[in-house]
């Protein structure tokens, strides 16, 4: 990880971001507090750092995990600003034929919906907490079929913050 990823006051750098791996990401998210990650996704960044990890999901999905599941899951990540509209932003992740594509602008139907604040929302994508810890805990909400919630981890690699072996 290079020294452009946070800004002199620990602030994530969004062009830095878009060039890191998953692991490099991982770190990232590790090196900044909850609270600068509030600051983050309560500013003009946060729709973009959304779209980034949406967009990256695909790559990550383990298609021998996925097998011929076809299913849909819709994520909420809340507690939009109201200069941006408020409400929350809205994200769908559809599986078929052993793959996943990705859309913000979700249909009306969904077999699992996932609503997470926007802090434990990064600290999920970047395997700082866990989901069934964040649904137990009550900062992750699930409507639907909550099976197929539990397997959903399991079709993706998500990227860990690995200690340097230096």
């Amino acid at each position: 990880m290079s020294e452009t990823d946070t800004t002199s006051n620990g602030e994530v750098d969004l062009e830095a971001m878009k060039s890191v791996g998953a692991e490099d990401f991982a770190k990232l998210m590790a090196s900044v507090t909850d609270e600068q990650l509030a600051e983050m996704m309560g500013g003009p960044l946060r729709k973009q750092v959304l779209d980034e990890i949406f967009n990256r999901m695909a790559e990550h999905v383990d298609q021998s995990k996925l097998g011929d599941t076809n299913a849909t899951i819709q994520f909420k990540i809340l507690d939009r600003p109201e200069d941006q509209g408020g409400g929350y932003d809205h994200y769908e992740v559809v599986f078929a034929n052993g793959s996943a594509t990705l859309s913000d602008t979700p249909g009306d139907k969904a077999d699992v919906t996932i609503k997470v604040d926007p802090v434990n929302f990064l600290k999920l994508a970047s395997n700082r907490a866990s989901g069934p810890t964040l649904f137990m805990t009550g900062k992750l909400k699930l409507e639907g079929d909550l099976m197929l919630a539990q397997r959903m981890t399991s079709f993706f690699r998500i990227p860990t913050a690995k200690e340097d072996q230096s």
